[in-house]
This record gives C-alpha cells, sequence and structure tokens, in this order.
C-alpha cells in the first residue's frame, strides 16, 4: 500500500491514509516519511474517507474496519491495492511484471537496478526494499511511467489483473494457497504476456507450464542444471557476502559477480538478465547492473556483529524461503540461533507442517529455533494452530526447540545463550518491528 500511495501522490494525486498501526503508535518513522511527502494521516474511524473519489484497500482489509462501512455508507467506490496498481501498470509502453513464490522482490529490484544503472529511469513498485534507490521510499522508484517494473502478488488473486508486455515467473511453491490455485494463476499470469516470457525450467511445473503455452511471446528460459537453457549458470562460486558464476547466453560465456550470497541469488540473477534483455539492455551492461545490486533489506541481511556474534535480519516465512535462507547460511561455519515469527495464522495453519519439515531439514543437531506467538495484526481469525504446536513438532523431530510467549522473554535467552562464533537469525514477515529487535539484539548481545 506505502509503495502505491508514494506513486499516486508524486503522480499529482491527492492521497489520504489511514492505518491500524498508525493509530496504535507503531512505527512513527514510517508515517512520518508519509507525512512528509504530503500524505494526509487520518485516524481509521470513517471519517477520514469524506469527500475522496475512491477507498483503495489491501485485501488484509476486512468489511468491519470503520473506513470501509464510511465508504459505503457514503456510496464511494472501493477499489482493492492491486487492480488500482494493475491499471497503472498496463497502460505502460514496456511493462515487466515478476512472479513466482519466492524471490519477486530481490527479481524486481535487479531488474530496476539495472534499468536504473543503463540510464533508462524506470518507475518499479516493489515489495522489499532495494538498497540502491535512494530516499526514505526505497520500494518505490517514480520515473519514466512508460517503463513499469513491478512485483505481482498470486496471494490475494490480484494478478489476474495484469497484461505484461515481459512477464518473469521464478517459481511454485506452498504459501498462501494450495499448489493447484497457484499453478493456476501462473499459468493464465504467463498466457497473458503480450512480448516474452521468462522462466525457470529447473522448476518442473513451470516447465511443464511453459510447455503448455501457445501464443506470440517469445519463451526465455533459466538454468541451473539444463544447458540448453537460453541463460545458464555455472563454475559458481560461494562467498559469505556474494556469489560468483559464468553465464553461458547464446554459446557466449561471462563471468558475473554478485553482491547477494546464495543459490537462490544465481536464480534470481538469471531471471532479472533474462528480462533486462528483452527489454532492450544488452548482455554486458546487464551484468554490470547487477554487480552494482546491493540486496534488498530484510534478505539475508547483515545488521552487525557485538562480542563475535553475528545477527541478521531475514524475510522468510514461508517453507521455500526458509530453506532457502538456511542453506546458504549452513554454507558456512557457526551455529545458528534463529527466532522465526510466523506471519499469520492462516499460513500457520495452511503450512505448518511443511515449515516444521524445511527447519528439521536444514538445522543441525547444535542449531536452536525459538518462537514467540504468531503476529497479530487484528481481525478475525482462527487461532487452532499456534506457534507452540511448531515448536511441539520440531521437538519431535529432535530438534533444540523453544516456545516463548512474546519476543521481551525472548532477549535474555540470546543475552544468556549466544556466543562468540553465533549467528543469531531474525526471521518473518509482515511485522515492521521485526528489524527494530534485530537491532537491540545487537546492542545487548
Amino acid at each position: 500500500m506505502m509503495p502505491l500511495s508514494v506513486f499516486l501522490k508524486q503522480r499529482g494525486h491527492e492521497v489520504l491514509g489511514s492505518d491500524r498501526s498508525y493509530d496504535h503508535g507503531k512505527s512513527p518513522e514510517k508515517f512520518k516519511m508519509l507525512k512528509d511527502l504530503g500524505i494526509v494521516l487520518c485516524p481509521q474511524d470513517g471519517n477520514g474517507v469524506k469527500g475522496c473519489d475512491y477507498l483503495v484497500v489491501s485485501t488484509a482489509i476486512e468489511e468491519t474496519i470503520p473506513d470501509v462501512k464510511g465508504a459505503k455508507d457514503m456510496d464511494i467506490p472501493i477499489i482493492k491495492r492491486g487492480k488500482l496498481l494493475a491499471e497503472v501498470f498496463n497502460k505502460a509502453k514496456t511493462s515487466i511484471g515478476i512472479a513466482g513464490t519466492s524471490g519477486k522482490s530481490t527479481v524486481t529490484g535487479m531488474i530496476g537496478t539495472i534499468f536504473a544503472a543503463t540510464g533508462n529511469n524506470p518507475t518499479v513498485v516493489n515489495g522489499g526494499k532495494v538498497k540502491n534507490f535512494s530516499g526514505p521510499f526505497q520500494d518505490i522508484k517514480v520515473g519514466n511511467p512508460d517503463l513499469f517494473i513491478a512485483e505481482l502478488d498470486e496471494s490475494d488473486g490480484s494478478i489476474e489483473h495484469y497484461t505484461p508486455d515481459i512477464a518473469v515467473l521464478n517459481n511454485i511453491a506452498l504459501d498462501h494457497k494450495s499448489i493447484e490455485e497457484i499453478e493456476s494463476y501462473f499459468q493464465k499470469f504467463l498466457s497473458r504476456a503480450k512480448k516474452a516470457i521468462i522462466i525457470n525450467i529447473d522448476d518442473i511445473r513451470l516447465k511443464n507450464i511453459a510447455g503448455s503455452l501457445s501464443g506470440s511471446a517469445k519463451i526465455i528460459s533459466y538454468s541451473l542444471s539444463d544447458k540448453a537453457a537460453d541463460l545458464f549458470a555455472d563454475n559458481i562460486k560461494y562467498t559469505k557476502h556474494g556469489t560468483e558464476f559464468t553465464l553461458n547466453h547464446t554459446g557466449q560465456l561471462y563471468r558475473v559477480s554478485l553482491k547477494v550470497p546464495g543459490k537462490h541469488n544465481i536464480m534470481n540473477a538469471l531471471a532479472a538478465i533474462g528480462a533486462a534483455l528483452v527489454g532492450g539492455v544488452n548482455v554486458t551492461s546487464a551484468i554490470e547492473g547487477l554487480l552494482s545490486f546491493e540486496g534488498i533489506k530484510r534478505r539475508l541481511e547483515y545488521v552487525g556483529e557485538q562480542n563475535g556474534i553475528t545477527i541478521i535480519d531475514d524475510f522468510a516465512h514461508n517453507p521455500d524461503k526458509i530453506s532457502a535462507s538456511l542453506e546458504t547460511l549452513k554454507s558456512f561455519d557457526g551455529r545458528l540461533i534463529i527466532m522465526f515469527q510466523p506471519h499469520g495464522f492462516g499460513p500457520l495453519r495452511l503450512m505448518g507442517q511443511e515449515i516444521i519439515e524445511a527447519f528439521s531439514r536444514n538445522m543441525s543437531d547444535e542449531d536452536i529455533i525459538i518462537m514467540p506467538e504468531v503476529y497479530y495484526a487484528g481481525g478475525t481469525v482462527d487461532r487452532s494452530v499456534t506457534s507452540a504446536h511448531i515448536i511441539d513438532g520440531l521437538i519431535n523431530k529432535g530438534k533444540k526447540a523453544l516456545w516463548f510467549e512474546n519476543r521481551e522473554k525472548i532477549k535474555p535467552y540470546f543475552v544468556k545463550e549466544a556466543k562468540t562464533g553465533d549467528r543469531i537469525i531474525i526471521m518473518g514477515a509482515r511485522d515492521d518491528s521485526l528489524s527494530d529487535f534485530a537491532k537491540e539484539i545487537l546492542r545487548s548481545a
């Protein structure tokens, strides 16, 4: 919601907004940035919508919210965030939409960085903060509206509103919906691409989808295992803070260096290069642009080190992301002490067993996982599966797993337990205060 509101304000619209977190005094820095831009913040009491042309809501907003009730009483049209963003996106002369269960924000940031580095001044709307983008709003870059790069969301179905020139699809894995539902969304998304499809053929489901597509859009494949792919990565070298590999493109070999670690980021880079090539950037310039990419905030983000203890802030919240983060972390020595805060009761109920498997498969016997209760943003919700259930499952798998009632009770445990050489990982999504908590742990380590 915040990137969209910033985009609309900078395009000359009058923007007002309400947020439950604002009413509760949470994340004051974020709301101050919005005010400084000239966006008016109102209490979420139903009065702020008076005189508005539209009420724009995220899919997390329930019918019981006073602003929604107020808009209905005043016959103010209500439009979902994804649909409004799609209207702007679809008008661009060149639109690049990035989808997939994991890696969307990073690929969007990589593509945006490449186009910005080559002087193309794109507009970028992302789900994560791109470190390369200056200013307070790093998840949005308002540039040329006719070169529009956006992360698209399948979790709320809004991906169905987009008709991209270039469609990028990273992977399919369990997240907010069943695999079958996600697969259906992605197949339709690719079928609407007008110019090109950039697709990961190491994902067997995507490979099958690509084989079933009919249409004029060119398919560009990328892979770490299939040398016949249009973009193939080989001779990989991993470091703690980066990655290197050889890119094979049309028989030509290029050395690529990244400032972000892990195999998953090589896949992300291949996707970004593919989109850039279709968008008119030559391969050498695309690689140079990637070299400048600093990463996305809260994606295995190094917070700092104190007394030999490293603190890392990470967004991982579904089984696929958890596995990718832990696989990267376990490439190097050092015990992991992981605090994982689930981002909702619904997702935990849907994929709790898969989350247990992801942690148990990627943790060593010495690693520790800690969980507070599930992040709760309000509203009605089924709480039949909780953090305690996940901890019980991990204990049954033979893992060192602990449940705490809240984060404040976890802090003293970190101080007592962590020792030189350990890495403390603060992991979870949706809750802006997780990054603040990571900084608190650094100060007390």
